[in-house]
């Protein structure tokens, strides 16, 4: 059996490794990885730590290009990719243009498409925007959905997916966090330990991540002036890797760059954003894998969205949807600094981290 595995972005090459890894250990399956490069160095970065050499790279990064440049250009490219290495099975993840578009040109030439992280929905289709058409475009196209949870394999049941078709596996972003702790642990990475040098080890720690199109313009500056808010209080750090998409590093640099107590730093590899997770008191961020990793650290996390895919996680008090609203993020921050929430890790929605295992298993038995 031949499996061609593509994603393109740092998200999806941390959630794809442990499936690559779990395919590469089946002597029956004959393995490709196809990149597109739809993040560059933030990709590389993950592909480095994880040790996985792509065998084709795409290479379609190109400064503020469209949404519609980008999808044409993975289609053109991925048809000739089809053509040459003749897959039986393509496997995408999640809800990037990557993802939908590589779905589409493997369609188009009869290729099985294989659905991992399937079924996640808010039934809003621009919130999030570009993803949530990405992901329900990928599920009307894919052969097998590979649902995290229960209530993504609801959403797939609802639309009228085939019962056989779908498999709750849980979430690979846990199989990767369990990979990622014990490769950090053997060597731990040098610019963790000067970050945590830096901070005030007497101070609680929040770290933010922000790259949402949702929150561009307005969604931002909010953010910006809840963290104005946040860090005049006595005793907080706050440490922010910020995104380089000039939308969000731009307007972050402007509005914060003069604070003291507020770390502005470029984006950190993923070795070192597990450190940060273990290392913080909180968390406020847009990103869904976040939402995922945090349960299996114990950590809290404020969703600067209006809506969420991943209500696992809020509905068991692991994470909390406060919008880009200054004032709630606010309010919602100093309250759990000051009246820190007791989470337990086993209790953790997105699973136990054999996801990828599943995903191989169910191929191999089709």
């Amino acid at each position: 059996m031949k499996i061609l595995i593509c994603f393109g972005t740092r998200p999806e090459a941390i959630k794809m490794a442990p499936v690559v890894k779990a395919c590469m250990r089946h002597k029956t399956i004959k393995t490709s990885v196809c990149v597109t490069a739809q993040h560059r160095e933030m990709l590389d970065q993950v592909l480095d730590f994880f040790q996985i050499t792509p065998d084709i790279d795409l290479d379609l990064m190109q400064q503020n290009q469209s949404l519609n440049q980008l999808s044409a250009r993975i289609i053109e490219k991925m048809d000739t990719v089809l053509v040459s290495e003749q897959p039986d099975w393509v496997l995408v993840h999640g809800d990037t243009t990557t993802s939908s578009m590589v779905a589409l040109a493997a369609f188009h030439r009869g290729v099985k498409v294989g659905h991992v992280e399937a079924g996640l929905r808010t039934y809003n289709k621009y919130s999030p925007f570009p993803e949530e058409v990405n992901r329900q475009l990928t599920g009307r196209i894919a052969n097998a959905h590979f649902a995290p949870t229960q209530k993504a394999y609801n959403c797939l049941m609802k639309e009228g997916v085939k019962k056989e078709e779908v498999l709750i596996t849980g979430n690979t972003v846990v199989d990767a966090l369990q990979m990622g702790l014990k490769l950090a642990k053997q060597k731990p990475p040098e610019y963790l330990k000067k970050l945590l040098n830096e901070l005030k080890p007497q101070k609680k720690l929040i770290l933010v991540t922000g790259h949402r199109r949702e929150n561009f313009g307005e969604g931002f500056l909010q953010l910006c002036r809840a963290l104005k808010n946040i860090a005049k209080q006595h005793g907080v750090e706050i440490l922010y890797p910020v995104h380089l998409n000039p939308n969000v590093k731009d307007v972050v640099h402007k509005e914060l760059g003069q604070l003291d107590n507020i770390h502005l730093v470029p984006p950190v590899e993923y070795p070192v954003m597990l450190g940060l997770l273990e290392a913080c008191n909180l968390i406020i961020s847009d990103s869904g894998g976040i939402q995922e990793e945090a349960p299996s650290l114990g950590k809290m996390v404020l969703v600067t969205r209006a809506t969420s895919e991943r209500m696992e996680g809020i509905e068991q008090g692991f994470a909390e949807l406060v919008g880009a609203n200054a004032d709630k993020i606010t309010e919602r921050a100093l309250f759990y600094l000051n009246h820190p929430k007791v989470l337990k890790k086993q209790d953790n929605p997105y699973g136990q981290g054999d996801a990828s295992e599943k995903i191989i298993n169910y191929i191999l038995s089709r």
